[in-house]
């Protein structure tokens, strides 16, 4: 009696330790291929417990998940001859693990190796203004480069990235002066611009003041004001030309009206007077010894005055 439960007892621990090997668990980013004396199951396990044959069966399980890999930095020369490296990043995932682990040794390394073969090709079908610009586009060619072969492996390449692209240090120098003679152009091309729309602005300006002098007026004014505004001891007033004209033109006025009257009032109350003159007789004196005779002088011929005149206004 006792001897058979003692192998009841061997049976049971026996068939756990049996069923314990032949139980395995597939996480949640896993998928498991079964391989049965060697050959591969149809389909894959899903997460979860899953039980096997022993001795029979055997999983390999397969990683889904989005899969991130660098690739090393690829020197090349571009399509106009500048020798330049770039290192991109690839994201792939796994589609169809039985596929991944049947059809290809190394998923992981394989895709590796067509992303840099890919990233080469593509150094050399572009530009170095591409590489630098248009990056979009060379991502879009790797992604396509890469996925054509790695879709017979069952994996999907999400995106492919260009991280960076070195450039030699001449290149750069160069790519620099360009960059500062560029903007340099720019700068001067919108000086230009803003002193030509400044001249058109002050050429209307002055239309207007010329047609309507009180703006210059105004004009004085307000600069007076933002002047004064400023706190400076000294305010210097400039004298308005108009004025200076206008004092102009009150004089040439006045000066040739005014001698033209007096003119006329004194002939008008002056009569003409004929003038007479008188003779007066010298008589010579001796002259003295040592002494010289005085000169005679005739007198000023003596003139008749008229009637007083009236007094001009």
């Amino acid at each position: 009696m006792e001897g058979t439960v003692v192998a009841v007892v061997v049976v049971a621990v026996l068939a756990l330790l049996v069923l314990r090997s032949g139980m395995k668990v597939v996480n949640q980013v896993e998928r498991g291929v079964v391989f049965r004396f060697g050959r591969a199951r149809p389909g894959f396990r899903q997460p979860g417990i899953t039980f096997l044959i022993p001795f029979a069966d055997r999983m390999r399980k397969v990683n889904v998940q989005v899969a991130t890999m660098p690739v090393p930095t690829q020197e090349g020369i571009t399509k106009d001859n500048v020798s330049v490296k770039v290192d991109a990043v690839v994201y792939f995932r796994v589609t169809d693990p039985v596929r991944a682990a049947i059809e290809v040794q190394d998923y992981v390394f394989a895709v590796g190796q067509v992303a840099q073969s890919s990233l080469r090709s593509i150094i050399g079908k572009s530009d170095l203004d591409d590489l630098l610009t248009d990056r979009e586009r060379l991502h879009e060619g790797l992604a396509l480069m890469i996925d054509s072969p790695a879709a017979g492996w069952g994996v999907h390449i999400d995106r492919v990235e260009i991280k960076d692209v070195q450039l030699p240090e001449s290149l750069k120098r160069s790519m620099s002066r360009q960059a500062e003679a560029e903007r340099e152009r720019r700068a001067r091309v919108i000086t230009a611009d803003g002193e030509f729309q400044a001249a058109q602005q002050l050429a209307n300006a002055s239309r207007i003041m010329s047609d309507t002098p009180e703006a210059m007026q105004l004009r004085l004014l307000q600069t007076v004001v933002e002047v004064a505004a400023e706190k400076n001891s000294t305010l210097v007033m400039p004298f308005p030309v108009e004025l200076l004209r206008y004092f102009d033109r009150a004089a040439q006025h006045l000066g040739g009206a005014a001698p033209a009257s007096a003119g006329s009032a004194q002939e008008a109350a002056a009569p003409a007077v004929p003038a007479q003159e008188a003779v007066v007789p010298v008589t010579p004196r001796p002259a003295a010894e040592g002494r010289e005779a005085p000169v005679a002088t005739a007198p000023e011929p003596a003139v008749e005055q008229g009637p007083a005149s009236a007094e001009l206004p």
